[in-house]
């Protein structure tokens, strides 16, 4: 089962990406914050500084990823192509 499902492109996202240096993805209801942060580690070669968890109101389960000094979430956006 994939932990990540797809990453969040709406104004608020992006500019978490530039300001923040933060990803928001859309993941597994199941999924647990070092599953997510070994999954973004893993597909994009970055290390993760730490993990949030939300679920909305609708049932969705958001994760919050911040990057560590020295990583870009702009580079990792790039492959994404959200920027």
């Amino acid at each position: 089962m994939a932990v990540l499902q797809y990453p969040v492109t709406n104004e608020k996202a992006i500019g978490l990406i530039e300001l923040k240096n933060t990803l928001l993805f859309v993941v597994a209801p199941s999924a647990t914050k070092p599953e997510i942060k070994k999954e973004v580690e893993t597909l994009f070669d970055v290390k993760v500084a730490s993990v949030n968890t939300l679920i909305t109101p609708t049932g969705l389960k958001r994760a919050f990823v911040k990057l560590k000094e020295g990583y870009k979430a702009d580079d990792v956006a790039a492959k994404l192509k959200i920027v």
